[in-house]
């Protein structure tokens, strides 16, 4: 559970990119992912042995400026803050992890299906919908990192895993999750950083 937990906690180091320039590239929809450079990060990583990310969140513009919302443990905002789906700038979101590694993804479909996707993560985000710590995908009144993604492009009808679940065996953790992964291997994504 712990792994799960904090970890939804080729590419560059964060302390090697230039933020002003990202941004210029962004667009809304992108998925920003990161590699958190803890103990955890590296135990998702390697139970997601073809993946290289830890993290996961989607790009929106907000009040004019670059935000990622995603759904994440143990970055509380302030004092009582629950674990949930949250949004902040993408250089806070980078930030947390200075020497982290990160990806930037662009999803390839329609204007229309990604605005979708967007009003739905901002929805989400305002609701303050809570972190998943049962990982349970048939469930959405909670969330982690990659479900959270993989269900607001589902409401715009995109299966962005387009069904790929990885499996996990641990004594108090086992089943299908969607890894980070999962989401990087889709032919509805491509890289741009």
């Amino acid at each position: 559970m712990l792994l799960l937990t904090v970890g939804c906690a080729g590419s560059k180091s964060n302390s090697s990119i230039d933020l002003s320039a990202l941004v210029t590239t962004l667009e809304e929809g992108d998925l920003l992912f990161r590699r958190g450079t803890g103990v955890v990060g590296h135990i998702v990583t390697s139970v997601d042995n073809r993946g290289e990310y830890s993290h996961i969140g989607i790009v929106v513009l907000k009040d004019s400026s670059w935000q990622v919302v995603h759904a994440v443990p143990h970055e509380h905002d302030f004092k009582g803050d629950i674990d949930r789906v949250k949004i902040e700038s993408v250089e806070q979101f980078l930030g947390r992890y200075p020497e982290a590694s990160f990806g930037h993804y662009r999803v390839k479909i329609g204007k229309d299906s990604i605005a979708i996707a967007v009003r739905n993560a901002l929805r989400l985000s305002a609701l303050r919908i809570p972190f998943d710590h049962d990982y349970d995908l048939s469930d959405t009144t909670a969330l982690y990192c990659t479900e959270f993604v993989e269900y607001v492009y589902s409401l715009a009808g995109i299966e962005l895993s387009e069904g790929r679940r990885t499996e996990v065996s641990f004594p108090s953790l086992s089943g299908h999750y969607i890894m980070p992964s999962d989401i990087t291997e889709s032919d509805y994504v491509e890289p741009i950083y």
